[in-house]
């Protein structure tokens, strides 16, 4: 009898455990449906391991954004073009980007606004090995870019300053900034643009600038946002507490300067100690919109290249395109 009832013991507290796992398991459920409600209903913005990003870490890490009560929630790439298919897809609201990437977007269908302006540079840098001190020297070289973004721009631009023509000089597409940086460091690229840090890890080990954005006064960074999504009341609050915190980051990086905020930048933007104690000395500003003269040079160049820069604008170019097609069959009869 004594068995039976053992056994009639274990078997009750082998069904009360079997009960236990099972509400884990719906509760991890509802766990989760939760978290995802949440993470649906918050602002998320996609980032770089750049430092024109700082405003946005620093708002973060020092919880300036939950003191306002909004919830940011950051999505880390290190290729610009992660970051804008992500913007594109919509499972970001905004994201850090340069103005030649946005137009390219907004031409394939994506409205943005661009309520923040960024300090972001890029530095044209060759490889000490291959001994490039010109820009006329780039003459059957590789230089590595992202393609309709920035960075192929100011190839351009570049170029064009030393009349070399653009056949001459080859232009592999390397988005993953770690990646592009890693090329230089182990001699496998010739040439590259390259933003903070990046720069300075570069520069740390020797490497040369040979051309710096913000002496051709070319600034197109921005931080972008789907136009469509801000309309709506709740995520137009979110951007402005948004706003509203990243100036107040601003102030405080101005204030205490980068080499304060070393732990930050060592996190996010993975490098180490003596890279993020040796960034050069640079002044952040409060948010406003991009200059007049960046968007027209940013606009200008993606017509020069036949993409459109405006949606309205390609389904303008549609229907011109059809028009012409029902005329010329017409006149083919």
């Amino acid at each position: 009898m004594r068995h039976y009832w053992l056994l009639f013991i274990t078997i009750i507290f082998i069904s009360a455990c079997g009960q236990s796992d099972e509400q884990k398991i719906r509760l991890s459920a509802q766990e989760k449906a939760i978290l995802k409600t949440e993470d649906s209903l918050a602002l998320k913005v996609g980032v770089m391991p750049t430092i024109d990003c700082l405003p946005i870490f620093v708002a973060k890490e020092s919880r300036m954004f939950d003191t306002l009560g909004v919830d940011v929630r950051l999505r880390m790439f290190n290729a610009q073009m992660d970051c804008d298919t992500a913007l594109a897809g919509g499972s970001v609201e905004g994201s850090v980007t340069d103005l030649v990437r946005a137009f390219k977007l907004e031409g394939e269908g994506t409205m943005l606004t661009f309520p923040i302006s960024t300090n972001q540079y890029w530095q044209l840098i060759t490889n000490r090995s291959a001994r490039l001190r010109e820009l006329k020297q780039l003459n059957d070289k590789m230089l590595a870019l992202t393609r309709f973004s920035a960075t192929d721009y100011l190839a351009d631009y570049a170029l064009d300053s030393v009349k070399l023509k653009h056949d001459y000089v080859y232009r592999p597409q390397i988005n993953d900034i770690q990646i592009r940086l890693n090329m230089i460091l182990n001699n496998e690229m010739d040439a590259m643009f390259l933003p903070e840090p990046q720069a300075t890890v570069a520069r740390m080990a020797k490497h040369k600038v040979i051309m710096d954005s913000r002496d051709k006064n070319i600034y197109f960074g921005v931080i972008a946002f789907r136009h469509d999504d801000i309309q709506e009341s709740r995520r137009h609050k979110q951007l402005a507490y948004f706003i509203k915190a990243y100036d107040m980051a601003v102030d405080s990086i101005n204030r205490y300067g980068t080499k304060h905020y070393s732990n930050i930048i060592q996190r996010y933007c993975n490098v180490k100690k003596n890279v993020a104690d040796s960034l050069p000395s640079m002044k952040f500003l409060h948010h406003a919109a991009p200059r007049q003269i960046d968007i027209e040079k940013a606009k200008t160049w993606l017509t020069s290249k036949g993409v459109e820069s405006s949606y309205k604008a390609k389904l303008a170019n549609k229907k011109r395109i059809k028009v012409e097609s029902g005329r010329n069959k017409k006149l083919r009869k």
